[in-house]
């Protein structure tokens, strides 16, 4: 994990699990489609991560790894859960 701490500021790790949240979210209301979500989660991550750390170019870089490792996370969750066990 210490990889981790080296790209992320800590004070943006707390947007990785409200983009989790959103996504799901997104993905029971009927008005999106499924290929629109990660480029809301982007959106999205990045806005809140501007927020948080105010605006220049960290906090749309943090906003860009934080909407990654959501995503990232999400299928990696997704892919185990419907794995084919041949």
């Amino acid at each position: 994990m210490d990889y981790l701490n080296e790209y992320l500021i800590e004070e943006a790790l707390i947007v990785i699990p409200v983009l989790l949240i959103l996504g799901k979210i997104i993905k029971e209301t009927p008005t999106f489609k499924d290929w629109l979500i990660p480029y809301i989660l982007l959106i999205l991550g990045v806005g809140l991560s501007v927020a948080l750390l105010g605006v220049n170019i960290d906090a749309v870089l943090q906003g860009v790894l934080v909407s990654g490792a959501a995503v990232f996370g999400n299928q990696l969750f997704k892919q185990y859960v419907e794995r084919d066990d041949d």
